[in-house]
């Protein structure tokens, strides 16, 4: 299984602390958060190759991949935006530098402890019918993300964002199965929230796994700042 971080974010909501590095650059207790996402890829020995998918200031990120290749135990490659494409312009493009029929893709801002051969294996599972898996992660009093209704393992709708006592959002951890979604009907630019996410649950095609595992989000800087306090302990 190859993976793809989705690492050409702009970051505006983090430049008031973070302005000077792509936001997967952000310095989290000396290290960029992109550093334990590697990291935490690296504990899975059925990932072969990652796939950056860079634009916004990427020289930052090819420099430090560049010192510190060795500590990682899989092949990095690049899969550069030259313009923005958008979330599904990204992963689509990313898609081109794999021949795997299974790809893990992850969010560059956000950390979600998923273990991943149990997602990898829940997701074979459902391969026959599904074209994508979601880990999903079940968040109390929140208004920040959309929520996600299931039906069983089965994903249903992908909500707006309101207030919400109790309920699963999607943690930004996906894996595509390329037999069962092609994504070079789409366009160059698109979004794979709107276009592809809300479209194959309303057809009921995406899988969604629950893990209740450590989540962050560090794209706002009251979060940020929490990265740096939680990944004292997390990362001894």
């Amino acid at each position: 299984m190859d993976a793809i971080i989705l690492a050409g974010g702009l970051g505006t909501r983090l430049r008031s602390v973070v302005s000077e590095v792509p936001k997967c650059m952000a310095p989290v207790c000396g290290k960029p958060f992109l550093f334990y996402l590697l990291s935490y890829l690296n504990n899975y020995k059925e990932i072969e190759k990652v796939i950056l998918s860079v634009g916004y200031l990427k020289e930052h990120i090819y420099d430090w991949i560049h010192d510190n290749l060795s500590l990682f135990e899989f092949q990095i490659d690049y899969a550069v935006e030259d313009m923005p494409l958008g979330t599904g312009g990204g992963i689509k493009l990313a898609l081109s530098k794999t021949e795997a029929e299974n790809v893990l893709i992850l969010n560059g801002d956000t950390f979600f402890d998923v273990d991943i051969s149990e997602l990898y294996r829940e997701n074979k599972t459902m391969a026959s019918n599904a074209a994508l898996s979601v880990a999903l992660k079940k968040m109390e009093n929140f208004d920040r993300y959309g929520s996600v209704t299931t039906d069983g393992a089965t994903i249903i709708s992908f909500n707006e964002k309101k207030h919400c006592e109790s309920g699963l959002i999607n943690g930004g951890i996906y894996i595509i199965n390329q037999k069962n979604l092609d994504l070079n009907i789409y366009p160059e630019k698109f979004s794979f929230e709107k276009e592809v996410l809300e479209k194959l649950s309303q057809q009921q095609k995406i899988a969604g796994f629950e893990q209740n595992r450590y989540f962050i989000d560090i794209g706002i800087p009251e979060d940020y700042a929490k990265a740096n306090e939680d990944f004292k302990s997390i990362f001894k």
